[in-house]
């Protein structure tokens, strides 16, 4: 595969950069369907084309050549507002209770306040790990089947346990992957001196 030309890195129009995009519609198009219209069925096939769209945009920067600067900014950011609108959206539907919520946003709320001391280094951000995607997709899994698990009958309760089976783990995971980042960010302040801020 030919190494990308910097023009080529400041590419927008580029089909990843347009999955995100829709994904980032269809977060709106969620809620109303989960908070306004009750249409859990629908909602959960907006949450697997989201997920199916998140796996394909990464697979389509990587196989077609079509990474890009946008594309590094905004896959993350659509994915941390999904994190943060799809369960924020399960809670006030009474699907999950609140400390789920909690425990997500204050992981994320402590990791962004871990940026000032990363910056001071000369750093944007750390580097992603593994237990973290995997926290991601589990959570992303458990959503969907959780919501399938609001029907009485005994395969959409089946459904819904395997979902919380997801959501526990995930997090799990992300609790974990968060412990991780805490002692990544200990590494960087005892070894990488502070830059000036013309530096940076």
């Amino acid at each position: 595969m030919d190494a990308e030309t910097p023009d080529q890195r400041d590419r927008v129009l580029t089909v990843p950069n347009v999955l995100s995009v829709v994904r980032l519609v269809l977060i709106g198009v969620f809620v109303h369907l989960l908070l306004n219209e009750h249409a859990y069925a629908l909602a959960v096939a907006v949450l697997m084309i989201s997920g199916a769209s998140d796996w394909a945009d990464g697979k389509i920067a990587r196989v077609m050549n079509q990474s890009s600067r946008l594309g590094e900014l905004l896959d993350p950011a659509v994915d941390r507002l999904y994190m943060v609108v799809v369960p924020v959206s399960f809670a006030i539907a009474g699907i999950i209770p609140w400390w789920v919520i909690v425990v997500l946003i204050a992981r994320d709320a402590v990791l962004a306040a871990m940026l000032p001391v990363l910056r001071s280094r000369g750093l944007s951000a750390l580097p992603v790990t593994y237990i973290g995607k995997a926290a991601t997709f589990a959570l992303m899994s458990g959503f969907p089947l959780i919501l399938l698990g609001q029907w009485d009958a005994l395969w959409s309760h089946v459904i819904g346990a395997v979902g919380w089976g997801f959501l526990i783990w995930g997090i799990w995971m992300y609790l974990w992957s968060f412990a991780l980042y805490v002692a990544q960010l200990g590494l960087v302040v005892r070894r990488m001196p502070k830059v000036s801020k013309a530096a940076r």
